[in-house]
C-alpha cells in the first residue's frame, strides 16, 4: 500500500471514530439560555398574574403585540412556549456526547429564530408596531443559534451541509407555515351559532343608533368583540385606522374627536374603554341581562 493509500486510510478512520464527549456544559449556550428563560418566565408570569408588564403602557407596541392574535397559541401565552425552548436550549448545554449536543442546539435555536423572525414580520405588517420584549427574545436566540453555528465540530460522521439544511430548514419553515394556517383559522374550529340574547343586544345597539369606534390593532377592542362572538358582524362598529398604526385617523373618528380605543357613543354620552355586555345594556336601555 502507497503511502498517499495509507494517509487516506487514517484520515478515514480518524473520521469515522467518535468525538470525544465535551468536558463539562456548554457555558455559552446555558449562559443565553438562562437569560432567555428568565425574559419569557417574566412575560409569562405577569401574563398570567394580570401584572402590567415593565414600560408597556396601554396603547404601546408591546401591548399591541402581547394582546394581539399572535400572543397565544394553542391557547398557552407565546412567551411560554419561548420558556419551553429556552429550557431545552438549558438542557441541552449539558449533553457531553459532542455529535448529538451540537445537532440538538442548532436545531432547536434555528426552529427559535425562524419562528421569532416570523413573528417580528407579522408585528411589522400586520400590527404596525414592535414588541421591545419580542425583540430581545429574537435577539437572544439568534445569539443562540450564531453560537451553535460556529461551534459546529470540526468533524462529523456522515455530515453533509446541504441535506441537513434541507430536514432542518425545511422542517422549520413546513412548522411555521402549519402555525400561521392555525392563526389565520384555516386548521381552527369555525364560529359555533350565534347567542340569541347577545345577537339581539348586537341589533339593538345598531337600531338605537350607537356608535362603537376601534381600531383592529387595538387590543382592548378585540376583546370588546370578542363578547359578542359570531354576532360581531352587527355591531355598528367605525374603523378608525383603515390605513394601519401610524397612519391618519379615518376623518368620521376625526370629526367626533375619538381619542382612546375602544369608544362607546351610546344615547349621545360617550364610554371610553372596554364595556361588559351588562353595561352595554344598561347603557342602550336593553331589557335584558347576562350571566
Amino acid at each position: 500500500m502507497s503511502k498517499a493509500a495509507k494517509k487516506k486510510t487514517v484520515a478515514r478512520r480518524e473520521r469515522l471514530q467518535p468525538l470525544p464527549p465535551r468536558p463539562g456544559p456548554n457555558w455559552p449556550i446555558l449562559a443565553l439560555a438562562l437569560a432567555g428563560m428568565g425574559l419569557s418566565g417574566y412575560l409569562t408570569f405577569s401574563i398570567w398574574l394580570g401584572q402590567p408588564l415593565a414600560g408597556c403602557t396601554v396603547g404601546s407596541g408591546c401591548d399591541v403585540v402581547l394582546n394581539s392574535d399572535w400572543s397565544k397559541l394553542f391557547g398557552l401565552p407565546t412567551s411560554l412556549w419561548g420558556f419551553l425552548g429556552y429550557g431545552a436550549l438549558a438542557g441541552i448545554a449539558f449533553i457531553k456526547q459532542t455529535e448529538a449536543h451540537w445537532k440538538l442546539a442548532w436545531t432547536v435555536s434555528l426552529f427559535g429564530v425562524v419562528y421569532s423572525v416570523y413573528l417580528t414580520l407579522i408585528s411589522l405588517i400586520e400590527l404596525k408596531t414592535t414588541c421591545p420584549y419580542c425583540l430581545a427574545s429574537a435577539i437572544l436566540m439568534l445569539c443562540a443559534f450564531a453560537t451553535a453555528t460556529y461551534e459546529k465540530p470540526a468533524s462529523l460522521q456522515k455530515f453533509s451541509w446541504r441535506p441537513w439544511l434541507l430536514r432542518t430548514v425545511g422542517g422549520a419553515a413546513v412548522l411555521v407555515i402549519a402555525i400561521h394556517l392555525h392563526y389565520t383559522g384555516v386548521w381552527g374550529r369555525g364560529p359555533g351559532p350565534e347567542n340569541p340574547k347577545i345577537r339581539a343586544l348586537a341589533e339593538h345597539l345598531t337600531k338605537t343608533k350607537a356608535k362603537f369606534y376601534g381600531t383592529f390593532w387595538c387590543p382592548h377592542c378585540k376583546e370588546q368583540k370578542e363578547l359578542f362572538g359570531p354576532s360581531v358582524d352587527r355591531l355598528p362598529y367605525i374603523e378608525c385606522s383603515p390605513g394601519g398604526r401610524g397612519t391618519p385617523q379615518a376623518a368620521v373618528c376625526q370629526a367626533e374627536a375619538i381619542r382612546a380605543y375602544p369608544t362607546w357613543v351610546i344615547s349621545g354620552q360617550r364610554h371610553e374603554g372596554r364595556l361588559s355586555l351588562n353595561e352595554l345594556a344598561h347603557y342602550s336601555g336593553f331589557q335584558e341581562s347576562f350571566p
